[in-house]
C-alpha cells in the first residue's frame, strides 16, 4: 500500500467540519491508500459520522474508537500501530487537503528518493478549495540531501508536520510515538523526525488548508497547555540525548528549547491566563536556567528575540517579583495608549 492517512478526531461534528475534512480525503486521486480515523472519545456525534464513512467506503476507511480521551498524540499513535502504507500522512480533522495533494507528494518523494515530501499550507476562514493566505512550510534551500548545515536550520524551522508525508521507516527504526495526554505533541518529536530523514523533497504549493476558527486548539491558552508545551520540550531534549545529537546541534536545540519552553510559554501565559501565578513563572525560569544556563547569550536565540523581550527575560531570571511588577506596569501603559 502506498499511503496511510491518519486523522485524529475529537468533537469536530459541528458546522460540517469533520465531513469537509473526510470528503477531501475520500476524493484523493492517489489510488492505493487507506484512511485511519481515530475517534478520541468524542462527546458529540463525530463517531457516528466516522462509522457512516466506514460503511460507505469499507475498502479504504478504518475507524478506531478510543473509550477515553488522551488527546491527539494518542490518536496518532493508535493509527501508527496499524498503518500499512509505505508513506504516512497526518491531517487535523478540521482541516483538509486539495484532491491531488497526496498523489503529488508521494510521487515527488519516490521520484527524488526522499524520506519526507512537503508542501505549503493556506490559511482559510471558510470551507473552500481556493487558497487564502499562503504560509510556506519549508525553505527551498534546505530541500534535498540533509547536510549538517541544513539540519541546523531546520531544527529552528521544520514547519508543520501535517504538510508532509513520511516514509514509514521514520516511525519504525526504532519505534517513535507522539506525546499522549497533552497538547503540542508534534513539538516533542519533530526534531527527531528530522534527524531520521536523509532527504526532503519540497513542493512549493499550498495543498494543505488550515481552517481558522474559534474552537481551534491554538487559540486557547491555559496553564495546563503551557505545561504541555514544557513537557513536549523535555521530550525533545531526551530524544536528542538518546539519539546522540544533542552536543552536535546544541546551539540550535538550546535556541528551540528557549523559544518554546521558555519565551513563548512565558509571554503567552501572562497574556492568556486569567490568574497569573508567580510560582509558575518562577519555576519556569528556574528550569530554563538549570537546563541551559547561558541561553540568553545564545546567538541564534538573540537574533530571533526582540530587545524588549530580552530585557524582560533577563529581569525574570534575576527576580520574578520585579519582572511581574514591570510586566503589569508595561501592559497597563500600553492599554492606556490604545485608548
Amino acid at each position: 500500500m502506498e499511503l496511510s492517512i491518519i486523522v485524529p478526531v475529537h468533537n469536530m461534528a459541528a458546522e460540517g467540519k469533520l465531513n469537509y475534512c473526510l470528503d477531501s480525503l475520500i476524493a484523493q486521486t492517489i489510488r492505493d491508500y487507506e484512511i485511519i480515523a481515530v475517534d478520541d472519545a468524542s462527546t458529540d456525534h463525530s463517531l457516528e459520522i466516522l462509522r457512516e464513512y466506514e460503511k460507505n467506503y469499507p475498502d479504504r476507511f478504518i475507524v478506531i474508537a478510543q473509550k477515553e480521551n488522551h488527546r491527539q498524540g494518542s490518536a496518532k499513535n493508535a493509527g501508527l500501530r496499524i498503518c500499512r502504507g509505505d508513506f504516512i500522512g497526518f491531517v487535523d480533522s478540521d482541516d483538509w487537503f486539495s484532491p491531488d495533494a497526496f498523489e503529488r507528494l508521494v510521487t515527488l518523494a519516490r521520484q527524488q528518493d526522499a524520506d519526507i515530501a512537503c508542501c505549503d499550507l493556506s490559511l482559510v476562514w471558510e470551507q473552500t478549495m481556493t487558497p487564502g493566505k499562503v504560509v510556506p512550510s519549508f525553505s527551498p534551500e534546505n530541500a534535498g540531501e540533509l547536510t549538517e548545515k541544513k539540519r541546523r536550520e531546520l531544527i529552528l524551522g521544520f514547519g508543520a508536520l501535517v504538510t508532509k508525508v513520511y516514509r514509514r521507516r521514520i516511525f519504525r527504526e526504532p519505534e517513535l510515538y507522539f506525546l499522549e495526554d497533552g497538547f503540542y505533541e508534534d513539538n516533542a518529536v519533530s526534531v527527531e523526525i528530522l534527524m531520521r530523514a536523509n532527504k526532503i523533497a519540497y513542493l512549493q504549493e499550498p495543498l494543505y488548508f488550515y481552517y481558522q476558527h474559534d474552537a481551534s486548539t491554538v487559540h486557547v491558552i491555559s496553564e495546563e497547555r503551557c505545561m504541555d508545551r514544557m513537557k513536549a520540550m523535555r521530550i525533545m531534549l531526551e530524544l536528542a540525548k538518546n539519539g546522540g545529537y544533542l552536543e552536535t546541534y546544541r546551539t540550535e536545540l538550546e535556541c528551540r528549547f528557549a523559544e518554546l519552553f521558555y519565551k513563548i510559554t512565558l509571554f503567552s501565559y501572562l497574556q492568556g491566563v486569567k490568574k497569573v501565578r508567580s510560582a509558575f513563572v518562577k519555576a519556569l525560569g528556574n528550569e530554563m536556567k538549570e537546563t541551559f544556563p547561558g541561553f540568553l547569550e545564545n546567538p541564534r536565540f538573540l537574533k530571533r528575540t526582540d530587545p524588549e523581550e530580552r530585557k524582560m527575560m533577563r529581569l525574570q531570571q534575576k527576580s520574578t517579583f520585579l519582572f511581574l511588577i514591570y510586566y503589569r506596569l508595561l501592559w497597563t501603559y500600553r492599554n492606556l495608549r490604545k485608548r
